[in-house]
């Protein structure tokens, strides 16, 4: 109804009216009758546009493009070679249709009609004068989608991702995927003097003032309904950091800020003109208490750059996704959605719920909240991933730390805490990898998880892909590296998986298991990835790279000379400057012997207070070491912080020996070390973590941790005991874990009355009779047959001195003495042996319990737990 609506009442010029009679564009009236509808949709109750009634409703729109847009058939000539089969796959296909590009650039339409149906080999011609297949994003059907024209979804550079990632598809059948970036002499330009946010917020309060005034209802971490940056906390520090970004010190007009209130009409609270003004005052006053910041003219300085204007942006020869069927590159960098640029339909475009903020890198960062798609769109993954009875799930994240568990989940595609298809997940140093399957149960249990000793996950940034496949089984690959361990429930196959179930990233669906970091991209794949397709994608990187060429031919004499880094923005607060490399675009010098020592960077007129890896270099640019048109300068990477922002942010380069040119340095005398701070009193007594537990269990019974049945408990249990040492962090729920593990380790210890390999406990407890009935059984020799060699084990490094009759080691002054634990395992042993109702007292099954209970008690104890 409403695109029929749309395309009627037209006026000659392509205008409808509105209810006042003005005219108002197409596109306009569109984007009217779309709010119109989703307002309905949202009173009603319904996904889809209600009718006048509220009885009926449209079906959801069908997001395939020859579904949505006309189901197009070819019935043209063949395609006359391999090359126009794959244009035709891989482009013709996904935008022949009219909501795409067929209704312009179709047969008989507007030039080129590279999408023409009528002769596939003609459609091919016309689409090769618009595009590269040596640089896909170059492409003139890129740069036009991309700028606006005839996108299909509301941001315009997510359908340039997409139609990238066609026209790379069909370029890799080809073999014309470049692999070598062209390096182009940027414009020479000196460094500039420049300002630089002071260290104190004192002058920014004006500024600060009206932010938390007119902005705090969305742009502070205590606001209804927060979004990140937090540029109006009330905090000043918080908003002062956030703010940077948005503030232009030399051109006051030209700060986020402003824009968006003079250009943009975002939340104006009076008139927008008025407004812009008021706002750029306050800028421009605080812009005036900061001092120019002027290069010191000693330095031996090369020629500045910008990393926006002046940066080449970088390809280290493209990443493998032949089999990508959701990817995210967390591009857009604002909004609520983060799109799946595949162009595999129907798109899993995910949700930004709660406090998930964008990284200025390419990025979502998720503090407290999630990224989750629709159940219906997420039904694309089950439908692919079962057809192949394989995937792979690849991401390159940042975790904030190494204490998360649960497992936390970096990335599900699940229907609740216990039941799921697939789980990347977090536990302490650990990946976790569960996988629904005919082997493991409907929560992807038991899982896969990375050694404890090999501690793989660290808080930085890392590329992490999991595979599976039914004859591999389940593996997990870090930095590119396959990390040994079995999956010993390898095979099954993927029939039980469940396709109502939802993609979420940073959380469960049900909101419980919160995973805090950065998720820099996922791509998810429906075949199991080879070690050299992740090689080779973790080689290709993340992010927005750039080459920076720092000109120094005017400090050498050599023509065209640069040093170049290779740069990106690592987070919404540093730049990553990795690798330098010395060149020369003069293919015809040649360098002699010129002396390099001691390269720093430097932003904004003055060198970089942290990060300057490249201090110590000491090296000899010559021709022998300038092989393959270039010679490394060092292989490390470095982290410079971000100042005011990657369109302002000027930097440069110093050498304390660069050919003839020397600085000579005066390091700072460093300053005393202070007085170290005097905490509170630490308790000396703490909790043992959950594998020490379990290890300690092991130790004190002889029963091997890796048992199957104590292994199958721990992992039912492991979530539940405790992860740090802090007394006062301890738990009821922690000590029902611990019980059901001393359980487990006491029925393997002691077996049952009909066990015929009964060596581990007639050892153990020996001369115990576990054949007599329990009023018999437990007379005092039989007690102690018992009680003695469970005090012995527990208290064999921890007893105190005033208990001669047992080892002695490390005493715990706070440790129980020997007596009062046979107090009470004697106590125990009354009440279920001797004390028992009816004539419980009589049956030699008793005798086995009772045993049992008092190593469960024992063992499960805090003499146990403390430490």
């Amino acid at each position: 109804m409403y695109v029929s609506m749309c395309k009627s009442e037209t006026n000659s010029k392509g205008f409808n009216k509105d209810r006042s009679g003005q005219s108002i564009s197409v596109g306009r009236a569109c984007r009217l009758l779309l709010l119109v509808a989703l307002s309905m949709s949202f009173l009603t109750g319904y996904t889809g546009c209600a009718s006048g009634s509220g009885e009926e409703t449209q079906e959801n729109v069908n997001t395939n493009p020859q579904g949505s847009g006309g189901a197009v058939t070819y019935n043209g000539p063949a395609p006359q070679t391999a090359d126009v089969q794959s244009f035709k796959i891989n482009v013709w296909d996904n935008l022949v249709a009219d909501n795409r590009c067929g209704s312009c650039h179709g047969t008989g339409g507007q030039a080129p009609s590279f999408v023409r149906s009528d002769d596939i080999n003609a459609a091919y011609n016309a689409a090769n004068t618009i595009v590269n297949l040596s640089v896909p994003a170059s492409s003139r059907m890129v740069t036009k989608v991309a700028g606006g024209h005839n996108c299909w979804l509301d941001t315009a550079s997510v359908c340039g991702d997409i139609i990238t990632n066609y026209i790379s598809a069909w370029a890799s059948t080809s073999g014309s995927v470049a692999n070598v970036v062209a390096l182009t002499p940027p414009q020479l330009k000196n460094v500039g003097a420049s300002k630089s946010f002071p260290a104190n917020t004192t002058d920014f309060v004006p500024v600060h003032n009206l932010l938390t005034t007119y902005c705090a209802g969305c742009h502070a971490e205590d606001a209804a309904t927060p979004q990140q940056p937090y540029f109006a906390s009330s905090d000043i520090d918080i908003a002062y950091e956030a703010a940077k970004s948005k503030i232009d010190l030399d051109t006051p007009a030209n700060s986020r800020f402003v824009v968006r209130l003079r250009n943009e009409f975002h939340n104006c609270w009076s008139d927008c003109s008025n407004n812009a003004d008021t706002m750029e005052a306050a800028i421009t006053a605080y812009s005036a208490t900061i001092p120019l910041t002027v290069v010191d003219p000693a330095l031996v300085i090369s020629r500045a750059l910008n990393l926006a204007d002046d940066g080449i942006v970088a390809s280290s020869g493209g990443r493998v996704e032949t089999n990508v069927i959701a990817l995210y590159q967390f591009k857009t960098g604002s909004g609520v959605t983060a799109y799946d640029t595949s162009g595999i339909d129907p798109a899993i475009n995910l949700n930004l719920v709660g406090d998930v903020a964008w990284e200025g890198s390419w990025g979502i960062r998720i503090n407290d909240g999630k990224a989750q798609g629709s159940t219906t769109a997420s039904r694309k993954l089950h439908d692919l991933i079962t057809a192949t009875n394989e995937y792979s799930i690849e991401a390159w994240v940042v975790p904030d730390n190494v204490t998360q568990d649960g497992p936390a989940r970096i990335v599900s595609y699940s229907g609740g805490n216990s039941v799921r298809n697939f789980t990347l997940g977090q536990t302490l140093y650990n990946y976790d990898f569960l996988n629904r399957s005919s082997v493991t149960d409907a929560n992807g249990q038991p899982a896969l998880s990375t050694a404890d000793a090999d501690e793989r996950l660290q808080a930085t940034l890392q590329h992490v892909v999991l595979t599976y496949d039914p004859i591999n089984g389940r593996r997990i690959y870090v930095n590119g590296q396959y990390t040994g361990d079995a999956d010993a429930s390898s095979g099954g196959t993927l029939g039980d998986w469940d396709d109502s179930f939802a993609l979420v990233l940073g959380n469960e669906v049900s909101n419980d298991n919160l995973w805090q970091g950065s998720v820099r991209l996922l791509a998810i794949h429906n075949r199991a990835m080879s070690v050299a397709d992740i090689q080779q994608n973790h080689a290709a990187g993340v992010g927005e790279k750039f080459f920076m060429l720092f000109s120094v031919s005017h400090l050498i004499a050599v023509p065209d000379a640069y040093v170049v880094f290779e740069v990106q923005q690592f987070d919404n607060y540093g730049y990553l400057f990795n690798a330098p490399f010395f060149v020369s675009l003069d293919s015809n010098a040649t360098l002699g012997s010129i002396p390099l020592r001691g390269l720093r960077i430097g932003v904004n007129g003055r060198e970089a207070d942290v990060g300057q890896a490249y201090a110590n270099l000491d090296l000899t640019l010559t021709d022998a070491a300038y092989v393959g048109g270039r010679q490394v300068l060092s292989t490390l990477g470095t982290v410079i912080e971000l100042d005011r922002g990657p369109t302002i942010d000027e930097f440069f380069l110093t050498f304390d020996l660069l050919g003839t040119e020397t600085y000579v340095r005066t390091e700072p005398i460093p300053p005393p070390v202070p007085t170290p701070a005097d905490i509170p009193d630490q308790s000396l007594i703490g909790l043992r973590t959950f594998e020490e537990i379990s290890a300690t269990m092991a130790a004190v019974t002889g029963v091997s941790s890796t048992d199957p049945e104590v292994m199958d408990t721990y992992n039912k249990v492991k979530q539940q005991l405790p992860t740090v040492e802090t007394i006062d962090g301890f738990l009821a729920a922690h000590q029902m874990g611990i019980t059901q593990l001393a359980v487990e380790y006491c029925n393997n210890l002691v077996g049952e009355l009909s066990d015929t390999n009964t060596v581990l406990r007639d050892t153990y407890f020996a001369g115990f009779n576990f054949t007599d009935t329990p009023d018999n059984a437990f007379d005092i020799a039989g007690r102690a047959a018992v009680i003695d060699p469970l005090i012995e084990n527990l208290l064999s490094h921890d007893l105190p001195v005033s208990a001669p009759a047992y080892p002695v080691s490390a005493p715990l002054t706070s440790q129980p003495l020997p007596a009062d634990i046979e107090s009470e395992l004697n106590d125990l042993m009354d009440r279920m042996a001797v004390f028992c109702p009816g004539t419980c007292a009589a049956e030699p099954d008793r005798t086995i319990k009772v045993v049992k209970a008092t190593c469960a008690a024992a063992i499960g104890s805090a003499v146990m737990l403390m430490q």
